[in-house]
């Protein structure tokens, strides 16, 4: 009865410091999706492709993703508010390469859209750093 308490005690422990490092996880890619989001606040869209994922610089090149950005972030002006609403880490991804990801979902408001939902997806580079590689407005 001991072992079997034991083994349980265990097992929750394991449990805890996976969730733990989940957490820290997810924290460390929030903040990354963060000072990226503020280079394409602040309309630095060439800079925000080169901070990127490789997997999102090979998917769209600099001067394209700056048209995507002067048509669609653009017109809806200034940041007034950003907060984060969810942040799960995944394995897997629909239409993307194994790896380690975090899909994050954020209550934003423009000056000229004032209720958005804004996606970013960083995920882990080689460098072992996390670097968006995905971005999507609604």
């Amino acid at each position: 009865m001991k072992a079997a308490r034991m083994i349980i005690f265990i097992g929750c422990l394991f449990g805890m410091a996976a969730a733990a490092d989940m957490s820290a996880k997810e924290k460390a890619a929030v903040s990354a999706a963060e000072k990226w989001l503020n280079l394409v606040d602040q309309g630095k869209y060439s800079e925000s492709w080169e901070q990127s994922a490789l997997l999102f610089q090979s998917a769209v090149t600099p001067e394209q993703w700056e048209q995507a950005m002067n048509s669609g972030r653009r017109p809806l002006g200034n940041l007034l508010s950003r907060k984060v609403t969810s942040a799960h880490y995944a394995t897997e991804l629909p239409g993307a390469p194994d790896g380690e990801y975090v899909v994050i979902r954020f209550e934003t408001s423009f000056v000229n859209k004032k209720s958005a939902m804004e996606t970013v997806t960083p995920m882990m580079n080689p460098d072992s750093t996390w670097r968006v590689s995905g971005y999507y407005i609604k």
